[in-house]
């Protein structure tokens, strides 16, 4: 009797344990699905990639319902048509500059019927479309009002600067090196300054013109274009210049 008593203790105390595979498993597919919901929540798509592949490899040694073939790798914009992503700019940058071009060679087809080829010409930079004007065409020295005779031809200079779409447009003056002598004006900056107020003035009389889109700069002596040693060179530096910005640059007047 003694001896049965002993088996039967025996028996009562092992613990069945086979309860705790399912339960493993079960834990195992709610971390699963905690990180399949954190991987779709991120956009990151390198990350996802490093989630999955590790915990397939742990599951099922590399394969399996979270491998990455059997989702759409987003797209990056260089893969979705072919460009980077500064492309576009550039496009736009190239078209623009064509379209300012286009005006500079009408312009130049005005410089050519008024026979102005040797006082105003015109350059294409990265800046713009620039029109340079020298002074003797507008303004007596040392004067900043434009003579009464040449109005006219500052009005029809203004039309060309009718555009559509409008841009931005800078009209900057210029003088060179040699005190000025009259006490009308304390310095050559003075004087520049005037002079691209003054014709400003006159252009944005212009109906067709809006004046938020003009701004007016004096350089005074300081952004010579030919050298002050001579007189041909002093010529050159006294000017009142255009600049026509390319789409998109913003007019002084409109910065706050």
């Amino acid at each position: 009797m003694a001896k049965k008593k002993k088996k039967h203790k025996d028996h009562e105390e092992h613990v069945d344990e086979s309860w705790l595979i399912p339960y493993a498993d079960l834990l195992t597919l709610l971390l699963a699905l905690f990180i399949v919901l954190f991987a779709m929540s991120s956009i990151d798509a390198k990350k996802f990639d490093m989630l999955s592949k590790s915990f397939n490899a742990v599951l099922t040694g590399g394969t399996g319902m979270m491998d990455y073939s059997s989702f759409v790798e987003p797209k990056s914009p260089t893969q979705e048509d072919g460009k980077k992503p500064d492309e576009p700019k550039a496009d736009s940058k190239q078209k623009d500059q064509e379209a300012l071009k286009k005006i500079q060679e009408q312009v130049n087809q005005f410089i050519k019927d008024k026979k102005l080829e040797k006082q105003v010409n015109t350059k294409l930079t990265d800046e713009g479309l620039l029109l340079s004007i020298e002074d003797n065409i507008f303004f007596d020295s040392g004067k900043a009002v434009i003579r009464q005779q040449d109005v006219s031809l500052a009005k029809e200079i203004s039309d060309l600067l009718v555009l559509n779409p409008p841009r931005n447009i800078v009209i900057s003056g210029h003088t060179d090196n040699v005190p000025i002598k009259n006490s009308q004006f304390k310095s050559n900056w003075h004087l520049s300054v005037m002079r691209a107020v003054n014709f400003m003035s006159l252009l944005i009389e212009n109906p067709k013109l809006d004046a938020k889109t003009f701004s007016a700069k004096g350089y005074g002596e300081y952004k010579p274009i030919a050298s002050n040693r001579t007189e041909e060179g002093r010529r050159k530096n006294r000017r009142v210049e255009i600049l026509i910005l390319p789409m998109g640059k913003e007019n002084l007047n409109e910065k706050e």
